[in-house]
């Protein structure tokens, strides 16, 4: 059975970009509608949320039940997704001011955290929104901020569950690949025995059976 982690699209511009961080990693992924999980699938090893071009609070927002996927999965929201998995679980998410676009680096961060492990000292780090997360729900600690966002990334307390306000599937992030390695390969447990050259064998194998 191919192993897969499932990355829910709330509308990123960058989603397709995530997805292909994680087949970098030789691992395989499906991007799918934020509110199409496929609970049915055994093979599913991780969840990664995308972020969105909405605020958490817009009425339009893109918004999902997270509560049959969170304690069976390993978790990372991203932007918009670790706003909405602070904002549903009782933090607070507000406008920033000003957008809060562009380089900034991790001023203090966990080195211990398994999500950070390996992470340099001042990493730079890409940020893209206009919202901001000023307060974490009480069963979440932060884990990194940078001079100024407080809350950049953080974990719910005993669980395999993080967020990042910032975009570690870009470029501009120094260590997002590293991140990215960490999640789906250290916490969700990925082989990495996908090839997009392997994926085409076993479809075409599939196909003649």
């Amino acid at each position: 059975m191919q192993e897969k982690i499932i990355i829910l699209d709330f509308g990123s511009q960058t989603t397709q970009l995530i997805g292909r961080r994680v087949r970098e990693l030789n691992t395989y992924c499906e991007i799918v509608p934020y509110n199409k999980f496929p609970h049915d699938d055994p093979s599913v090893i991780g969840v990664i949320l995308s972020g969105s071009p909405f605020s958490v609070y817009d009425e339009k927002a893109f918004k999902v039940d997270l509560s049959n996927i969170r304690g069976k999965y390993p978790i990372l929201g991203i932007c918009y997704g670790a706003q909405f998995m602070s904002y549903t679980n009782g933090g607070k998410v507000e406008p920033a001011g000003t957008r809060e676009y562009g380089r900034a680096h991790l001023e203090k961060f966990d080195h211990e955290n398994p999500l950070l492990h390996g992470l340099r000292d001042n990493s730079q780090v890409w940020m893209s929104h206009g919202d901001t997360i000023t307060a974490i729900p009480d069963n979440f600690k932060i884990i990194a901020s940078t001079d100024k966002v407080a809350v950049a990334a953080y974990q719910a307390e005993g669980e395999k569950l993080w967020g990042v306000q910032f975009h570690p599937e870009v470029y501009h992030t120094e260590d997002g690949i590293q991140l990215l390695k960490n999640f789906v390969v250290d916490i969700c447990g990925s082989r990495q025995d996908w090839s997009a050259a392997s994926f085409i064998e076993s479809t075409v194998a599939e196909l003649k059976k």
